[in-house]
């Protein structure tokens, strides 16, 4: 696999020239994490080990802004922890539950921005999401503050020529910088595994130390 970066058009806001001025680059990794599962691990050491960053900031939302049903935030902020903020420059935050409310990218991304002006943010997202990009509210704006890095996902279309930069508004902005392929795992497939019981196919999908925290109470359907 070969993660190719390429750096975004200069606009307001870039990370270039922060970068150049010795910023700490910091890449946004946003989701639901519910539950969080191996992908979300070999996505983030991946874009470490490969991509013109310096550490990863996992961010779970707090309430889900498309109205998806979610276990208690605490939850998965604490499966987070368990399966990634073991990981050297990875750290997890709950900065969506302080800021409450409706969990927005780019309310997040503002906020981040004022309290971390030595940042040099880019926002890591698998290519999954492409097709949601339209209902981001400001993506414009999202893109101007954290460029994003888009990891390829089997099934998933990921170069710009399959989502062209009208989704950003600018037919010449490289709507994805970079490029890798990741496993097809998904948290509906595992939550419905757990609910069905089939623990042997949640073992294949999560970490060790998730699946022991949902066990232990009763996530997903998975009590003991």
């Amino acid at each position: 696999m070969a993660l190719k970066v390429e750096e975004p058009a200069g606009a307001p806001g870039d990370d270039r020239a922060r970068a150049r001025s010795g910023a700490r680059r910091v890449a946004i990794f946003g989701g639901s994490f519910n539950p969080p599962h191996v992908a979300h691990v070999l996505a983030a050491t991946y874009a470490l080990s490969v991509a013109p960053i310096d550490e990863v900031l996992v961010v779970p939302v707090f309430r889900h802004p498309f109205s998806k049903e979610l276990v208690p935030f605490e939850h998965r902020l604490a499966m987070c922890e368990l399966a990634l903020g073991w990981l050297p420059r990875v750290a997890v935050s709950a900065v969506e539950r302080d800021l409450g409310g409706e969990s927005l990218t780019l309310r997040t991304l503002e906020h981040l921005a004022a309290a971390h002006p030595d940042w040099a943010m880019r926002l890591l997202v698998g290519a999954d999401v492409l097709p949601d990009l339209p209902r981001w509210h400001r993506f414009d704006r999202i893109e101007q503050l954290a460029p994003p890095i888009v990891l390829g996902r089997s099934g998933f279309a990921a170069s710009p020529a399959d989502h062209p930069g009208e989704v950003a508004g600018d037919p010449r902005s490289p709507l994805c910088p970079a490029e890798v392929m990741l496993p097809q795992i998904s948290s509906s497939e595992i939550r419905r595994a757990f609910a069905a019981g089939d623990l042997d196919a949640v073992r294949q999908r999560v970490p060790a130390a998730v699946l022991d925290y949902a066990l232990a109470r009763g996530l997903y359907g998975s009590g003991l």
